[in-house]
């Protein structure tokens, strides 16, 4: 196995640390490793944006991390035509006026786990809305919620991702010891999740024709037809996807707001002016740019996956063999303060009024890579968030967890932060499914 130098060890085993070292850095780009092939961290505005630009050409390296969750054949990890092939036929029901379908799903969701907060609840803050947001998204691919299904797919996405230790043991130990430790880690569960998830799936494209698992099945081109394997690994990727990230962001939001009164206060008051759910951007500016910048400080995912040089090339005038990795990093793209004056105050005024050009802001990604799911992720980020702060009182418990922690290739925040919703008002009337 080859030694890592120093800024590759401590990419890797230090990794907020490692990058909060290089705010501020004007350079834009950092050597991880130049052999046996270069691996840059790249955040120059102009270097994302001709990688961004230049995307087709480049090739894609699927996530280590990732795979042990959502196998080899997931579209997060497939590219060309067969990654062009599920954008096809997803991307239609993940957008556009197309979202007005979910907006029932997300209402009724969130004002149900408000309704069933015990008088005083005191509650990980990250766990909740990572229970609303599966919730939401089961019913999106799936057409229902089956809560024994989502509790071993939670365990199983613990069992991966859950603590540093776990996802370092899947990035770097080799496959036979790998095959020890994951047979004592709580894998258990692995092959009834699998079963379970294919029964589901094949049970809503009869059921649920609306359903992302009935797209997927429908057997029609560019997709044709999915075997089991290929099912099984786009759900689990849908699942996680769908819900990880957008649980994080809301989480985010609730939080900052609960530590800065004045921002809270004229959210409030601008939700208190319409009767909007939150669905629509244009009712309500303010908490759209709080979303914004939970998004800039708090990124749930810190890089935008790693693209590989097909050929010889250049990027900001340094010459870069074939196979080049070259890692957009939007964690320290959100915190340069020559774009982004005081970058680690919370300060929403910067996304009211314009928006801020895709090279230097970029949580869901880009190019051909960009997040499939992002619109849908604002919507039921606005959803959730103007839902909480109509209903409920929040109280920040123990202010001081309210840092991030590495979720794999994610970024959330704490699972220790805890926090006070007391609901005040009763839900509004609840239209039928």
């Amino acid at each position: 196995m080859r030694l890592m130098n120093r800024n590759e060890f401590r990419f890797a085993f230090q990794t907020l640390p490692f990058l909060d070292s290089h705010e501020g850095d004007p350079a834009g780009v950092l050597e991880l490793r130049a052999r046996p092939t270069p691996r840059l961290l790249v955040w120059h505005p102009e270097g994302i944006d001709w990688i961004f630009r230049t995307d087709r050409q480049l090739h894609h390296v699927p996530s280590r991390t990732l795979r042990p969750l959502v196998g080899r054949t997931s579209l997060l990890g497939t590219e060309g035509l067969r990654h062009a092939a599920y954008r096809r036929v997803l991307g239609p029901a993940l957008s556009g006026h197309q979202l007005r379908i979910y907006h029932n799903i997300i209402s009724h969701t969130v004002h149900a786990a408000i309704d069933m907060l015990p008088p005083g609840a005191i509650i990980s803050l990250i766990e909740w809305t990572r229970k609303i947001t599966l919730y939401v998204i089961s019913q999106i691919v799936l057409g229902h919620v089956d809560d024994v299904l989502l509790a071993l797919f939670s365990a199983r996405v613990d069992s991966v991702l859950g603590s540093r230790s776990r996802t370092l043991a899947y990035r770097y130990l080799p496959a036979q010891a790998l095959s020890i430790y994951t047979r004592r880690s709580a894998l258990r569960g692995r092959h009834e999740l699998d079963d379970m998830v294919l029964r589901s799936a094949k049970a809503t494209a009869t059921t649920q024709p609306a359903a992302l698992a009935a797209r997927l099945l429908a057997g029609e081109q560019p997709l044709g037809v999915l075997d089991n394997e290929k099912l099984r690994d786009q759900v689990m990727s849908l699942l996680f996807a769908g819900h990880e990230t957008s649980a994080s962001t809301a989480a985010w939001i609730l939080y900052w707001l609960s530590r800065d009164e004045k921002i809270y206060r004229d959210v409030i008051a601008e939700l208190s002016a319409t009767s909007n759910d939150g669905s629509d951007p244009t009712q309500v500016p303010l908490l759209h740019a709080v979303i914004h910048e939970a998004l800039r400080l708090s990124p749930p995912a810190i890089f935008a996956g790693k693209r590989m040089l097909p050929a010889d090339g250049e990027l900001l005038g340094k010459s870069l063999p074939a196979g080049t990795i070259l890692t957009p990093c939007m964690y320290l793209a959100h915190h340069q303060p020559d774009l982004f004056p005081q970058p680690r105050r919370f300060n929403p005024t910067r996304f009211l009024g314009h928006r801020v050009p895709r090279q230097y802001y970029f949580p869901f990604g880009g190019g051909t890579r960009r997040c499939l799911g992002s619109e849908l992720a604002m919507v039921q980020v606005r959803m959730i968030a103007a839902a909480v702060l109509r209903r409920c009182q929040l109280h920040c418990v123990n202010p001081e967890a309210g840092v991030s922690e590495l979720r794999g290739p994610a970024m959330t925040l704490a699972r220790s932060l805890r926090m006070s919703i007391t609901p005040h008002r009763r839900a509004p009337r609840k239209i039928p499914l």
